[in-house]
């Protein structure tokens, strides 16, 4: 892992403090659909005005605040996507993972940081802390983060089903699997792979229609609970927690780990996918900047280390326990498996 660039100048540490203004200009710009304008081609500050209803002064600014911070390019008054906003924030690009930036960080989780304050000082409303199983009771919100974090989790959950081999495998039970997006890409890898998806009610209801849209109704059900204190099929051959430890009180993670052991086969795979950090204050930065927004909702959350869950992993009784990065500077997958030989 990389460590974290060192604040030496005035510089660096103005750019931290009002890297917030950064993000509200990309979200802007998601809002009025400016990388998908552009996606066909140059164009100048009139007809995106056009297109966007926005006045020409407004849209200047902004367009300006996102070419300064490398999101586009210009050439007087004629802008056009920089490379990774025309692949990835672009709703023409099948990279696109906007929605998760427009409807999840910007409505959702953004505004929870405003609390931050409180919730260090000990003063936070207890009505003002929205834990995910208070947002998910709730059809609009469980809508908007369940969708938008669907396109968010494709890419990763490809890269785990291209690194964890599950050949032999029969079950996977996917803990807090939100819309499946994870527990689909698993099952394309793995055609004989069956998954179990455990998630609430609102969420369940969401991830069925991307998992009928996937075409695997027959492989892939939903047991619609609070994960956390529902009871879980035993004998599973694997079991994956995505963004599950930095969404939950710490003290439900060690419990999660050994129910973990105790449901899966001898033999059977762990994955644990995750913000993690180095204990020693090492970064990655990404992963750390994630911990401390979600400890704004989840005042008890614990600071998961990838080194803290090699150890713990161990003395539960898993082995072969591994790290490695899945997106670079910010998500890590732990690995572990249970001993013992897979039933054929």
């Amino acid at each position: 892992m990389t460590a974290p660039k060192v604040a030496e100048s005035a510089e660096d540490i103005s750019n931290l403090a009002f890297g917030f203004m950064a993000s509200k200009a990309l979200f802007a710009g998601l809002h009025i659909d400016v990388f998908t304008r552009l996606a066909q081609g140059p164009k100048n500050i009139e007809d995106l005005s056009g297109e966007s209803g926005v006045p020409v002064n407004r849209l200047r600014i902004l367009m300006q605040a996102i070419g300064a911070v490398g999101l586009v390019q210009s050439d007087e008054d004629r802008y056009e996507n920089a490379p990774a906003s025309n692949l990835f924030l672009s709703r023409t690009s099948k990279y696109d993972f906007g929605d998760y930036l427009r409807y999840q960080i910007d409505r959702q989780m953004y505004g929870h940081l405003e609390q931050l304050n409180s919730c260090i000082d000990g003063v936070l409303d207890a009505d003002a802390v929205a834990s995910y199983a208070h947002w998910m009771s709730d059809p609009e919100q469980a809508a908007l983060y369940s969708e938008s974090q669907h396109s968010g989790s494709l890419g990763p959950g490809l890269t785990l089903a291209r690194t964890v081999d599950l050949t032999g495998a029969k079950t996977l039970l996917d803990i807090g699997g939100g819309t499946g997006a994870m527990a689909i890409r698993f099952c394309q890898a793995n055609p004989e792979l069956e998954a179990t998806i455990i998630d609430f009610p609102n969420v369940a209801e969401i991830g069925w229609r991307f998992v009928t849209d996937a075409g695997l109704v027959d492989r892939v059900r939903y047991i619609p609970a609070n994960a956390i204190t529902a009871a879980w099929p035993t004998g599973q051959d694997a079991i994956l927690m995505s963004y599950l430890f930095s969404g939950v009180p710490g003290e439900a993670i060690t419990d999660l780990i050994q129910r973990a052991f105790e449901s899966m086969a001898p033999g059977g795979h762990y994955m644990i996918h995750d913000f993690m950090v180095d204990e020693h204050g090492g970064g990655p930065s990404l992963a750390a900047l994630w911990q401390l927004q979600h400890m704004a909702f989840t005042p008890d959350a614990r600071s998961v280390s990838f080194d803290w869950l090699r150890r713990y992993l161990t003395g539960v009784g898993f082995e072969d326990v591994t790290v490695q990065e899945v997106v670079p500077g910010m998500t890590t997958m732990v690995y572990a498996r249970k001993p013992g030989t897979a039933s054929a």
